[in-house]
């Protein structure tokens, strides 16, 4: 894992909360709600494919396919 995936995280997390306020003080909480879900299955997303190549790492260096 990269520091710059870290500040990847952080730069769509900042975002997130960005826009999130912005809905939220013009009235459209549903939106706003949709904008979170979105940021955090982003993320999420990218984590996954992070613990997929960590998993990977794993096997090749014990041997283990």
């Amino acid at each position: 894992m990269d520091v710059d995936f870290i500040f990847r995280i952080a730069a769509i997390g900042i975002i997130v909360a960005v826009l999130n306020q912005v809905l939220i003080r013009s009235g459209r909480e549903e939106q706003a709600m949709l904008t979170t879900l979105a940021g955090v299955i982003v993320v999420l997303t990218m984590l996954v494919t992070q613990i997929s190549s960590l998993f990977g790492t794993i096997q090749q260096l014990f041997g283990l396919y």
